[in-house]
């Protein structure tokens, strides 16, 4: 049958609602700190669930953190009393595996039939997972992808989601529609392969497995690689692609605005001497995202 969820969505007048589940750091721009101010940009309501509250994200070297598991189901019981739904629901960080079952109970009782779910499986990078992130965490997490109409992982993600061993490249194209298709077989109808280094570029590879028929399923997109990596850039490329969906712009349109996005983001950190671990100014150009 198929899932009507994954299918594109035309605007309507009703202002359309999103909720992020990640944690809350007070500095260093990123997850929660992010995704509110540029899903709103995209005129998408940003209503937050809070996984953790951090003062700071742990890239720092001291940070206070506030671990929110336990507080989480009271906090959705309200909106369950609300009766609230939601156009997309997205995920951030999840630090333990009840916090991937609390999720995945999110979306089961809060989807609609044309709710669109991203899942951003932030689980490594650089080819490790996570110290965090448990065998049984990962299992959890594949689990937690088959619920989503979108993932995002980055390479060293996706080979943990198909059991794959990570190399350092050179990535083939013909790996990267592997990986991606095999993350498709257990739900998904869009996958992002995010941050795929290709010499002195960034690629994202795009998978639509509801365009086979019209042999546009797959694209590498590439963009210049511009100075280092910065925190919380993941959080934003998920950000405009969920509230992109929402509002019915065709993933690969989405892909290379957040790519682009992303970009001058950097360029603005690099020329006002922007820390590393501050992540991006992305307040700098914020009002050159459009929706």
């Amino acid at each position: 049958m198929e899932n009507k969820r994954a299918l594109q969505k035309p605007g309507s007048s009703r202002q359309k609602k999103a909720a992020i589940i990640s944690d809350m750091s007070g500095f260093g721009r990123c997850a929660i700190t992010v995704s509110l101010p540029v899903i709103s940009k995209l005129k998408v309501q940003c209503c937050p669930v809070p996984t953790a509250i951090l003062s700071n994200h742990t890239a720092y070297p001291s940070f206070y953190f506030d671990d929110y598991t336990e507080r989480m189901n009271d906090y959705i019981g309200e909106w369950k009393k609300l009766g609230l739904t939601f156009d997309g629901i997205g995920t951030g960080f999840l630090g333990s595996r009840r916090q991937i079952e609390i999720v995945r109970e999110f979306i089961q009782d809060f989807c609609r039939e044309d709710t669109i779910v991203l899942v951003d499986p932030i689980m490594g990078d650089n080819g490790k997972a996570y110290a965090t992130y448990t065998e049984d965490m990962c299992r959890e997490m594949k689990r937690l992808v088959a619920c989503a109409d979108i993932v995002t992982p980055n390479v060293t993600e996706a080979c943990i989601l198909t059991d794959r061993s990570y190399h350092e490249g050179p990535w083939r194209e013909q790996e990267l529609r592997a990986m991606a298709e095999d993350i498709g077989e257990r739900g998904p109808w869009k996958v992002v392969i995010t941050g795929v280094p290709i010499g002195s570029y960034i690629g994202n590879f795009c998978y639509d497995k509801g365009k086979r028929r019209d042999g546009e399923a797959y694209a590498l997109r590439k963009i210049k690689r511009v100075g280092e990596t910065r925190c919380g850039t993941g959080d934003i490329f998920a950000s405009i692609i969920l509230a992109d969906a929402v509002n019915g712009v065709p993933l690969d349109k989405s892909v290379q605005k957040a790519a682009g996005f992303i970009k001058e983001c950097i360029r603005e950190s690099i020329k006002m001497d922007v820390p590393l671990t501050d992540g991006v100014c992305f307040e700098e150009v914020l009002d050159r995202l459009k929706a």
